[in-house]
């Protein structure tokens, strides 16, 4: 399996897959942080060290199946192009700090996307997993299925008062970091998610942006995830996430109903207003096209737009970045280039379901 196999689709094929409330819950993750009992963590490690790393991986891992997860492929940093990784990021194959590192950095990928081992980013090991919908259980059995799996051949750093030990303090103890990604344009147009933010925050949670720390919430996109992994069972994690989500979840439902109650004309004539734009502009940054795109989901859930699948616009969402227009493209585009190829692309896309 080559760069190509995970350059050539957008979209993930676990991703093509629905879980329970997938109308809202676009993803459930759970990433978690190891590193070698022997060796320099990264950030002080030194680069023949963590070489050894990469290569022990490559040598017992790779091309390796463990369950559903088939046929592992590990690519490493420096035999990437900048443009390359950037589409590796936009997929969240990769994460922004991973794709930095130029010295011994590395993923391991399942075939079908789902499973994505970081080696020496922040830690030694970053392994994430990914499920459709709203399945934040179903995610960490397979995760520490997954743990074990790796576990029969490395020795975790790990302390028996402090638990996992790892590079960033925020992460000792499980070293998990678990996640939901939503789609809440009701209680986004409502204003009602900025007074929840808060909240939400201080329950140990954090809503970050649909790249993790740091990125803007556009197109209505949110993550949700756990801040503390001290003094905490990965089960505690999980259920006041779940909770939270719930709530969510309940609160977007009611919200949307409001709005088809209250100014259902209106929304109507922004959601189609929206589709037309898409349908038909030749020119659209990146943040009017996640609203538009955030605006065209919103009404294939109500069922106001009937012609275009749920997939597409989690496609578009991914195949409208920099990197993979730049993919695409095969060269390097300025931004009024993007916005040109991004606005063809979207057209020609949507053009196919009819």
């Amino acid at each position: 399996m080559t760069l190509q196999h995970f350059m050539k689709e957008a979209i993930s094929p676990w991703m093509r897959d629905e879980g329970p409330d997938s109308d809202i819950v676009l993803s459930s993750r759970i990433r978690l942080a190891r590193n070698f009992s022997d060796i320099s963590f990264p950030l002080a490690g030194n680069k023949e060290k963590l070489q050894e790393i990469r290569q022990f991986f490559q040598n017992k891992y790779e091309h390796e199946s463990f369950q559903d997860y088939e046929d592992f492929a590990l690519l490493s940093m420096e035999d990437l192009t900048a443009v390359e990784k950037r589409v590796l990021v936009e997929k969240h194959l990769i994460s922004p700090h991973l794709a930095k590192n130029q010295h011994a950095g590395a993923a391991l990928i399942s075939q079908n996307e789902q499973v994505s081992i970081m080696v020496n980013e922040e830690d030694h090991i970053r392994l994430q997993l990914y499920f459709p919908g709203f399945q934040l259980t179903e995610a960490l059995e397979k995760a520490f299925e997954l743990d074990d799996w790796l576990e029969e051949k490395i020795d975790y750093a790990f302390d028996e008062t402090r638990g996992y030990l790892t590079s960033c303090p925020t992460n000792v103890g499980t070293g998990m970091r678990a996640s939901v990604m939503m789609h809440l344009p009701a209680l986004a147009m409502t204003k009602q998610i900025n007074r929840m933010i808060p909240s939400i925050n201080q329950l140990g949670l954090v809503v970050r942006g649909i790249y993790g720390e740091g990125s803007e919430a556009r197109g209505s996109i949110f993550q949700i995830s756990n801040q503390i992994t001290l003094g905490i069972t990965e089960e505690d994690i999980i259920g006041d996430l779940r909770g939270v989500v719930k709530q969510l979840i309940e609160h977007e439902r009611k919200a949307r109903t409001r709005l088809m109650e209250q100014s259902g004309k209106q929304l109507e004539d922004r959601i189609h207003r929206s589709y037309g734009v898409l349908e038909h502009s030749r020119i659209i940054e990146s943040k009017e096209a996640a609203i538009c795109l955030s605006n065209v989901r919103l009404g294939i859930d109500l069922g106001m737009i009937e012609q275009v699948s749920r997939n597409i616009l989690n496609e578009l969402v991914i195949l409208t970045q920099p990197g993979f227009l730049q993919q695409y493209a095969e060269k390097t585009l300025s931004a009024s280039e993007r916005d040109e190829l991004r606005a063809t692309l979207i057209r020609e896309r949507l053009q196919l379901e009819k």
